[in-house]
């Protein structure tokens, strides 16, 4: 039985299990993002992301600047 909410990823659809009550133990938090990083990924999508596309998105950022 899932104790979370099971998500699709905004980005790339992937199915993941979201711990937002438990954020220190959801897979987003493996993704260290600085504050433009985040202001970054905040322009382009508003709901949940999988470690992979933030990931992405976080290179994506670095090779733009």
């Amino acid at each position: 039985m899932v104790k979370h909410e099971i998500i699709s990823c905004e980005r790339c659809h992937t199915r993941v299990e979201c711990k937002a009550n438990a954020s220190l133990k959801c897979q987003c938090n493996a993704v260290q993002l600085n504050l433009n990083e985040v202001q970054y990924i905040s322009e382009l999508y508003e709901g949940c992301l999988c470690a992979a596309c933030l990931r992405d998105l976080q290179l994506e950022y670095q090779e733009s600047i």
